[in-house]
């Protein structure tokens, strides 16, 4: 029997690969040793993306970057051939703010951009940018930066880092930009699909995530507009149009940066995710997929990991079974979202603190259990659209 493992990561407990590993040890365990387990790590395009990149055949590479406030840091990226992915977060995420002191106004995106330059010295002309949990509202200027362009006041002088300071920007010079950017394509990971400016914008939607005062919110925002006319004035209309673009919000506006001057194309970070995986030809011959994350709610089903694998699992006719830290799905929900059942860890465990503290021993117990279901149950596509009709078959207990 063949079983596929592709979680999402359980946040703030943990990781996919780990989520992946402990439920095959429960699963093992329980069948003996004897099933074949493929394990998938996913993501959504966010946190995890590097994580699922390297389990899927990436080589995991680093190199020193700045930080969100400037202080240097090893951040990490994944190649493979002329391909990378590139986590924001790992070089200008929240989760990386030196004691986890938010600075809305002056964070920057500088170190994606020097990532971006890293993968490029790696001799990488496909570039993934998986955006999610970052700490700077810069408009990706930063990530501008990174890459080599200089952001001038009236004087002449360099700005400081930060998008509050881009109410002082008055000219960019591209004459540094990395002239190997003219061969590369950019795909913008992101299920964020709000625009740069005004009340739906990265300042006004995800500025208070990162500190930013109602009063920071309109600088920010106001200093983001001003960033649109100057860089309209360089580089001509597309830099307007591309505020308005769904996306441009995403990671602080690093989306913008994106679209506009690195003419990045947008897609669903789960599509993105599930495609260098391979995870659909990787379900040829499963009897079975198990998928999930910390929490399944309603925002699961706008196009989170679990949802999408198993949309992905059905268009291969190979039923799927979720695992999550609580759920709060209907049996409607989860029958329409492709779940034969959903399992939570608060079933094992009603305090949802012993259930983030202990998660691996509680996923090696729910693995287990699937193990011993396994053992009884056949599942097979076949068998799957069975269990609904044939009296006397055991199920999986939603």
């Amino acid at each position: 029997m063949r079983v596929v493992i592709a979680p999402d990561k359980f946040k703030g407990s943990l990781s996919a690969p780990d989520v992946a590993r402990h439920l095959e040890a429960g699963l093992q365990r329980a069948c003996g040793g004897n099933l074949e387990v493929v394990r998938i790590p996913v993501a959504d395009g966010g946190e995890g993306t590097l994580d699922a990149a390297v389990g899927s055949g990436f080589t995991r590479r680093s190199a020193t970057v700045s930080g969100p406030t400037g202080a240097p840091l090893r951040a990490e990226f994944a190649v493979r051939g002329r391909e990378a992915v590139i986590e924001m977060a790992a070089a200008s995420g929240l989760a990386v703010l030196p004691d986890g002191i938010k600075d809305a106004k002056g964070a920057t995106s500088l170190g994606t951009g020097e990532l971006i330059r890293a993968a490029l010295d790696a001799g990488c002309r496909q570039i993934i940018l998986g955006v999610g949990g970052s700490a700077n509202t810069d408009g990706g200027a930063g990530v501008l930066q990174g890459l080599g362009a200089k952001f001038l006041d009236a004087d002449g002088n360099e700005l400081p880092p930060g998008g509050a300071a881009l109410a002082r920007l008055d000219w960019i010079d591209f004459s540094g930009f990395d002239a190997r950017l003219d061969g590369a394509r950019f795909v913008l990971a992101s299920d964020v699909d709000n625009p740069l400016l005004g009340a739906q914008g990265a300042a006004a939607i995800f500025g208070p995530q990162k500190g930013a005062t109602p009063e920071d919110v309109g600088v920010l925002d106001a200093a983001l507009a001003h960033f649109v006319d100057v860089l309209s004035a360089e580089i001509g209309p597309r830099a307007r149009k591309a505020a308005e673009a769904p996306g441009a919000g995403a990671a602080g506006g690093a989306g913008y940066a994106a679209i506009a001057v690195l003419a990045a194309t947008r897609r669903p970070g789960i599509d993105v995710v599930l495609e260098f995986t391979g995870l659909a030809e990787r379900l040829a011959g499963a009897d079975l997929v198990i998928t999930g994350e910390g929490s399944l709610d309603e925002q699961s089903l706008l196009g989170k990991t679990p949802v999408g694998v198993a949309r992905a699992a059905r268009r291969a006719g190979v039923p799927a079974v979720a695992v999550c830290g609580r759920s709060v799905l209907t049996p409607e929900q989860t029958s329409s979202s492709g779940f034969l059942a959903v399992h939570a860890l608060t079933e094992l465990e009603s305090n949802v603190d012993t259930c983030i503290a202990e998660a691996a021993a509680l996923l090696e117990r729910l693995g287990r259990q699937l193990g011993e279901q396994l053992t009884n149950v056949a599942y097979s596509a076949q068998g799957a659209r069975a269990l609904d009709s044939a009296p006397g078959k055991e199920t999986l207990s939603v």
